[in-house]
């Protein structure tokens, strides 16, 4: 439990936060009615990036399996998905600046939950909103890291290893500034 919490505590907007994020930023602008170069222009001229968008190894002529199970399923699936289809829009408009600016699988992800919580019938608007902005896709990204520790620790156990555990002396801390004062 202390790594889950932990674990959460460390990941930003780049890793693990771009979930929450991704969905916040692309219900804003689908939201505002923004066209999808529009979005793309206003993001760029606010210096700031798109969460969802981009990979280092992934692109247009190399996709990611999992973007496209997912946007298969959802597209075969869902009543309708008017968020993700906005979102493909977003990644025609980047692509075409750089094959790697694709929908990665953090941005297909959250396009959807808002697409499946806003489409199932179940909440009001207001009710997925909620859902985004207390960090639920945040949630389900340390469920999906905390599934792959069990994991690790099971194999250990099965191969009868110890379990890993990293040297101290090779840990480090990220500490506030405290003005050349120790801490308290």
């Amino acid at each position: 439990m202390i790594f889950i919490i932990a674990a959460y505590t460390v990941f930003g907007d780049r890793f693990g936060g771009a979930l929450d994020e991704a969905a916040r930023q692309f219900s804003r602008a689908f939201d505002s009615n923004l066209l999808p170069h529009e979005f793309v222009t206003d993001m760029r001229k606010q210096h700031k990036l798109i969460m969802g968008i981009g990979h280092r190894v992934k692109s247009i002529n190399n996709p990611d399996k999992r973007v496209e199970i997912i946007k298969k399923f959802v597209m075969e699936n869902f009543p309708s998905h008017p968020l993700l289809d906005y979102a493909l829009q977003v990644e025609q408009v980047t692509t075409a600046k750089k094959p790697n600016l694709i929908l990665n699988v953090d941005g297909c992800i959250a396009v959807c939950f808002v697409d499946l919580m806003r489409q199932c019938g179940c909440f009001t608007k207001e009710e997925a909103e909620e859902f985004i902005n207390i960090g639920a896709l945040n949630g389900v990204f340390v469920l999906g890291r905390s599934m792959g520790f069990i994991g690790h620790y099971l194999d250990q156990k099965r191969l009868k290893q110890g379990l890993y555990r990293h040297p101290w002396d090779d840990i480090s801390y990220v500490m506030p500034e405290l003005n050349g004062e120790l801490p308290q």
